[in-house]
């Protein structure tokens, strides 16, 4: 898909340069195996503050550029920490999609609060089974002081270009770990038309209390007790489309 230009617009109540440290990566569009149109990239934080509340506003225009309808998706990870990343996956029914030519992104979202980054993924592998699926199994401890409740694992999975492939979520079971406890999960990822060239993925992990370990150090305490709310958007225009269901002529 060609990327035309882009377009930043930001309201913020405190930091007026907030835009330039929150953002969307890596987005692209296919048809999933269950026929739907997926819209999936990645939400990257980098204002030194934990993000939460965070949604993925998405406007559908027609071959003219008029507004055909507006959809909302949410991160998959429910409080991004500073220097790490959440992703988002929007399923379009066929209906939905077949007059779009374009779409812009929107993204919403509020401060939170800190937490602590002790919820670790120790291993992961990914493999395929007889049936070629693709599946990332691994562990997970908790390292804090008390118990972690609705532990999740999400993964991101890039193509040979480094736009997301496909994203997905799993609960271990059970979706809780006593403290320095550790379990096993398994991640499927059912979309076959999207893992025959996967070269990269990332795993995060959370839980109702505690963050993932961060991949790089992050920003100062003092900037923790900001408050923040912004409003940014982003406009991609197709060119080359992959599905029958979008136009694939450029639009100029």
């Amino acid at each position: 898909m060609e990327k035309i230009f882009v377009i930043g617009i930001i309201f913020a109540s405190i930091t007026p340069f907030a835009f330039a440290d929150v953002y969307i990566q890596n987005d692209q569009q296919y048809i999933g195996d269950d026929g739907a149109v997926h819209i999936v990239g990645e939400i990257v934080n980098e204002l030194g503050i934990p993000l939460n509340q965070i949604y993925v506003e998405i406007d559908l225009f027609d071959e003219n550029r008029q507004l055909i309808q507006t959809k909302e998706t949410s991160s998959l990870v429910n409080t991004i920490m500073p220097g790490m990343k959440g992703p988002f996956d929007l399923v379009l029914t066929n209906s939905e999609a077949k007059n779009a030519k374009s779409y812009s992104m929107k993204l919403n979202y509020q401060a939170s609060s800190p937490k602590s980054q002790v919820i670790e993924i120790t291993e992961s592998e990914l493999t395929r089974d007889n049936h070629n699926n693709l599946m990332i199994t691994g562990t997970i401890v908790n390292n804090g002081e008390i118990t972690a409740n609705m532990v999740s694992v999400i993964a991101i999975l890039y193509d040979k270009h480094g736009d997301v492939a496909v994203v997905s979520k799993v609960n271990p079971e059970p979706d809780y770990l006593g403290t320095k406890e550790s379990a096993f999960f398994l991640l499927s990822v059912p979309d076959k038309t999207q893992t025959g060239e996967i070269k990269d993925y990332t795993l995060i992990a959370e839980s109702e209390e505690f963050a993932a370990v961060p991949e790089f150090p992050i920003g100062t305490a003092v900037l923790l007790i900001l408050t923040l709310s912004a409003y940014i958007g982003i406009t991609r225009y197709s060119g080359k489309i992959v599905t029958n269901l979008f136009s694939a002529t450029n639009l100029k």
